[in-house]
């Protein structure tokens, strides 16, 4: 069989399987989040935590509980890190220092995952578990808890209804509970898949323990130091929660971790099966599944698109050599080969995952630009766990927005006028993550300890590969992705407060933005649909959203793709 064929059937197998799982998981969080009742096990976790689950908030509440309980996982993670060293089953791993504690803290909680260590050499067996595969869990509820909010304001209605977290009657501004939309996302959602998940991986073979440091024989002579983990469980949930964050430095490319070709598909079926499925809650709690479906519809040809032009990009990529083994297969892994790899790579990138089964710097010049174009595009196709919703329906407000203006009639969509102060929201959502992206950049550039990192392109000096590691590293960590190029050297106190800041700001800044969203829209009174009314599940929408992404897109970060991966590509 072909390479490329074998690509093209990996493709259409995991097609097929989310197929399979859209509906019956996307009804299933539907009914999540808009059951009235609490599990047993949901009513002791509210009494642990002191929260009542019954206490309808307005968007300040809902961002304050967001906040408040972000802050708290920072400062815990931070400080699980820097006691490290007098922490059992540390497997003699020193404390972290101070800035890359900082860093990782910020990166886990912000569901980035970007790690500027390395995950065997660094982190024992407590800091791996109690801290960070707990926060690969709650900052993926958080997630999808704010998309659940925004959904509700577009579905409230100023009649009185039953509100799905307990109580019995919405208010005008009311968005739900966020301990109840936490607490749910965890129990009923999460972990029942984390726990199937993790039983396949290691079926097939995914290390599941906690042994120590073992000296390992080499096929060439000598010997290195190697330690197992719970690596299927922390494995399944990085995926699943679109973290990211691998046990080892290899991430996904470790057989530890991913054993084979399944397993490496499993593992992309993992990444997008929630933020898909999403569309699907979306559509049953506004009352119109087939809004649903032309969110979907967006964000499939967008991912596919993506997808196709990789495996084109890596497999018909110049050279005698090249051409002789196959495809660009420098810095890929066998066992997945090119078809594998390029699939995964635009799965990671689209969505806020960021783990890697493959070398992302060592993928074409063109292959790099459409990783670091998925990441530009918001990774809203389909995009992190309920980050990826919510920042698609924000771009359906400004494809609204623009499609109103064409006609010259005030833009509606579900039912709510989208007026000055709802643009000026969408407005600053878009604005937040291309600031942080270009300024940090720019800053770097100038810096001379900042492109002393660049360790792979010192006969180059700042050229543009150079150029495109630093991109990549803030586009990544402002867009809580978390894969990097690893050409850069990011272990430095410059670039692990930088991009520590950056993953802060460009997690929850967004979200503020967002949850005022919620809430204006949750105020207002449903207008009647007319025939004036812009019918937004049809294709003409879908096609004009895919439009208004990628010119939002292109406009903003066009110039800086032309220094890097282009210059590069066309040189």
């Amino acid at each position: 069989m072909s390479p490329v064929l074998a690509g093209v059937l990996q493709l259409t197998a995991l097609v097929a399987a989310l197929a399979l799982a859209y509906r019956p998981l996307g009804d299933h969080l539907a009914a999540v989040y808009s059951s009235p009742k609490h599990l047993r096990i949901e009513k002791v976790i509210y009494r642990c935590i002191g929260a009542d689950a019954d206490v309808r908030m307005r968007w300040p509440a809902y961002l304050r509980s967001v906040l408040a309980f972000s802050a708290a996982g920072v400062l815990l993670l931070y400080l699980l890190q820097r006691l490290q060293g007098g922490l059992p089953l540390s497997l003699g791993f020193a404390s972290i220092s101070p800035d890359q504690a900082f860093n990782t803290a910020a990166s886990f909680v912000a569901n980035t995952n970007w790690q500027s260590y390395s995950g065997e050499q660094a982190m024992g067996h407590v800091v791996q578990t109690a801290g960070l595969a707990v926060q690969n869990f709650v900052s993926a509820a958080t997630g999808m808890a704010v998309a659940i909010a925004l959904v509700r304001g577009f579905a409230h209605r100023r009649t009185p209804a039953p509100d799905g977290t307990g109580g019995t009657l919405v208010r005008a501004g009311e968005l739900g509970n966020f301990w109840a939309d936490l607490v749910r996302g965890t129990v009923r959602v999460l972990v029942p898949i984390a726990v199937l998940g993790a039983l396949v991986l290691v079926a097939c073979g995914a290390v599941q323990n906690f042994s120590g440091i073992h000296a390992v024989g080499q096929f060439m002579g000598g010997y290195r130091q190697s330690n197992g983990g719970a690596v299927a469980s922390q494995e399944v949930i990085k995926l699943l929660g679109t973290n990211g964050g691998g046990y080892f430095n290899a991430n996904s490319a470790h057989p530890f971790e991913n054993p084979d070709a399944f397993t490496n598909l499993f593992e992309v079926f993992l990444i997008l099966v929630i933020p898909f499925a999403l569309t699907r809650t979306f559509g049953r709690l506004v009352g119109n599944v087939k809004q649903g479906y032309a969110i979907l519809a967006t964000m499939g040809v967008i991912w596919l698109g993506l997808t196709a032009l990789m495996m084109w990009t890596e497999f018909a990529h110049g050279g005698p050599a090249l051409q002789a083994a196959g495809a660009a297969m420098e810095g890929k892994e066998t066992r997945f080969g090119v078809g594998g790899s390029a699939i995964f790579s635009v799965a990671t990138t689209l969505t806020s995952t960021g783990a890697v089964d493959s070398f992302h710097s060592s993928f074409t010049a063109f292959g790099g630009g459409i990783q670091l174009l998925g990441m530009m595009l918001g990774e809203i196709a389909p995009g992190g766990v309920g980050s990826g919703l919510y920042g698609m329906l924000v771009m359906a407000i400004i494809a609204v927005f623009i499609a109103g203006l064409m006609v010259g009639r005030t833009p509606e969509y579900l039912g709510k006028k989208i007026g000055t102060r709802e643009i000026k929201l969408a407005a600053c959502y878009i604005l937040v993550t291309p600031t942080l992206v270009l300024g940090f950049t720019a800053a770097s550039m100038v810096l001379p300890d900042a492109l002393g990192s660049m360790l792979n392109t010192k006969a180059l000096g700042a050229g543009s590969h150079g150029f495109s590691e630093v991109l990549y590293a803030f586009t990544s960590g402002a867009n809580n992705n978390g894969s990097a190029f690893g050409g850069l050297n990011a272990d430095t106190p410059w670039y692990n407060t930088t991009i520590g800041l950056a993953m802060l700001l460009g997690r929850f800044l967004p979200m503020v933005f967002v949850l005022a969203l919620a809430g204006s829209l949750a105020e207002q009174q449903p207008v009647p649909e007319t025939a004036g009314t812009l019918r937004t599940e049809k294709p003409l929408f879908a096609g004009l959203l895919v439009g208004t992404i990628l010119i939002i897109t292109g406009l903003t970060y066009f110039p800086a793709l032309a220094l890097g991966p282009l210059a590069e590509g066309l040189s």
